[in-house]
């Protein structure tokens, strides 16, 4: 019997038999993993099996490539942030969607796991959470090998008047480099590049460059999956909410 312990955040969880539930966890130690909670449907067991809530588990199984099954403990839960907050629930949704659907499973992301658990816990804070979920995008990006580099121009080398970014290369552009292919080009605000605070109008601009590298090189390279409808539900409340 192969067996391990640790604690994470419950990405998913859905129905198995008629009283389990197949769970997702997003582990510092085991990345992304799967396993069965007997007994998940119970009215003792179910209210801790929301998205977002963090739990202690104990996974075994026969053999490593086997599904293996979950005990679980709860540590704290995440939904009362989020229910009665449509920017908080937008976005533990969407957290939850993209992890679950661009995590290689059982591999460790411990820096990302980290990044993960600090945005979850900003829930409800919503002066802040918009811009710290977009530095969470960018750091996705880069733990899955994707960064893109704003440092300087990729034309002219110059780090000044950069406002947009190759979609071909993922590097910033100049005004006066882009010329006439700017059109062709994605939007550079300021707050992509770590410059200055900004209102959550830029923020979602700047999510839509992110969400192109996301779609467009993440997803691809997983199969061409497609973007989870949860995230674009994030940056819909998020541009209404910086109208």
């Amino acid at each position: 019997m192969i067996t391990w312990s640790d604690e994470g955040a419950l990405l998913a969880a859905r129905p198995f038999g008629e009283t389990s539930m197949i769970i997702e966890v997003f582990t510092p130690q085991h990345g992304r993993h799967a396993g069965v909670v007997r007994g998940g449907t119970s009215r003792k067991v179910a209210p801790h099996l929301q998205p977002g809530a963090q739990i202690a588990v104990t996974w075994k199984a026969r053999l490593d490539d086997h599904m293996g099954s979950f005990t679980i403990e709860p540590i704290r839960s995440r939904a009362a942030q989020a229910m009665g907050d449509r920017l908080a629930l937008a976005g533990l949704n969407a957290v939850c969607a993209l992890l679950g659907r661009v995590l290689p499973e059982r591999e460790a992301h411990l820096a990302l796991y980290d990044r993960t658990i600090a945005l979850l816990d900003l829930l409800g804070q919503s002066e802040v959470w918009p811009l710290a979920y977009l530095r969470w995008e960018q750091a996705l990006l880069e733990e899955m090998g994707f960064a893109m580099d704003l440092s300087a121009c990729a034309v002219r080398g110059v780090n000044e008047d950069l406002a947009f970014v190759s979609p071909k290369s993922g590097r910033a552009v100049s005004r006066d480099a882009a010329g006439e292919w700017a059109d062709r080009l994605l939007p550079l605000p300021p707050v992509l590049a770590g410059k200055g605070d900004a209102d959550n109008a830029q923020i979602a601009i700047a999510l839509g460059t992110t969400g192109y590298f996301i779609e467009h090189r993440l997803m691809r390279s997983l199969g061409d999956k497609p973007m989870p409808v949860a995230r674009q539900r994030l940056i819909d409340t998020i541009a209404r909410q910086g109208a």
